[in-house]
């Protein structure tokens, strides 16, 4: 119990960060084109929505949710049920939409932390815990969040909330690898990054040949594709580490086309 209540206080904090950034937005600015190709900032705010309340719907009504999955997989474009999920939602008035995600969020705060201890949630990929759908949403909420930040040109300051977003990366490794076709290494990898506070965090044998050191702000930019590599300072040792710097990503789904090399140089990495 204690380890979810961490993490939710965490997602209430990351999902905060996120929504100070469009609380007091003129209506007219949530028009206002993201880095993400064809997304609005109406369509960030509905995206984390959208997942907010696929969320929820695993944690209080599977049947449901199987459901859903049938509709998806029934559809005519079902690898577009993600971005249609965003568009459909973009279109409701700012205020509608901000209430409905406020109203979401804390909902599923409340389901997640009434889930029995090692029951296991269905998803779009494997079932999860509930503590490993605290942190997928801590990811994907800091994610969109930067790409609000960058819209607006905000600097945000990076907290140990990163951690989550690092590790979920980490453990991504191997479907990075499946995305793009590939076969993931059989050897280990070491990960070893440097936390806002100073502190270090590892991933794997600190003896593994194939290594991974930097910032961890840097490596979060990274997994989640919100910066090209050659702009940050996230470094490999091995043929492999640095093959899977050019793939890694964080995010479910197919390889995301990433940000251009240079886009954000005037701003630093955040």
């Amino acid at each position: 119990m204690a380890e979810i209540e961490a993490l939710l206080a965490d997602l209430d904090a990351e999902s905060a960060d996120a929504d100070r950034l469009v609380a007091d937005l003129a209506t007219d600015r949530w028009a206002t084109p993201t880095p993400a190709a064809g997304w609005t900032v109406a369509h960030q705010i509905a995206h984390l929505l959208w997942t907010d309340e696929r969320s929820l719907l695993a944690a209080t009504d599977p049947a449901g949710f199987a459901g859903a999955l049938q509709e998806i997989a029934d559809s005519p474009d079902p690898l577009r049920f993600v971005d249609a999920g965003a568009e459909r939602l973009a279109v409701l008035p700012p205020e509608q939409l901000l209430g409905r995600w406020r109203d979401t969020r804390a909902r599923l705060r409340a389901a997640l932390a009434a889930v029995p201890p090692g029951t296991r949630l269905p998803w779009y990929g494997p079932p999860m815990s509930a503590a490993s759908m605290a942190t997928a949403r801590i990811m994907e909420t800091w994610a969109h969040g930067q790409d609000l930040a960058d819209t607006f040109g905000v600097a945000r300051t990076p907290t140990g909330r990163l951690r989550h977003v690092a590790h979920i990366g980490v453990r991504a490794r191997d479907f990075a690898y499946a995305a793009h076709g590939l076969d993931a290494p059989i050897a280990p990898f070491h990960v070893r990054l440097t936390g806002p506070a100073g502190d270090e965090w590892t991933w794997g044998p600190e003896e593994a040949a194939q290594r991974v050191t930097g910032p961890a702000l840097d490596f979060c930019l990274l997994v989640t594709q919100r910066r090209h590599r050659a702009d940050l300072a996230v470094r490999a040792e091995g043929a492999d580490a640095d093959r899977w710097l050019d793939i890694a990503q964080a995010f479910a789904g197919p390889p995301g086309t990433g940000r251009a090399r240079g886009q954000f140089a005037a701003q630093g990495t955040a």
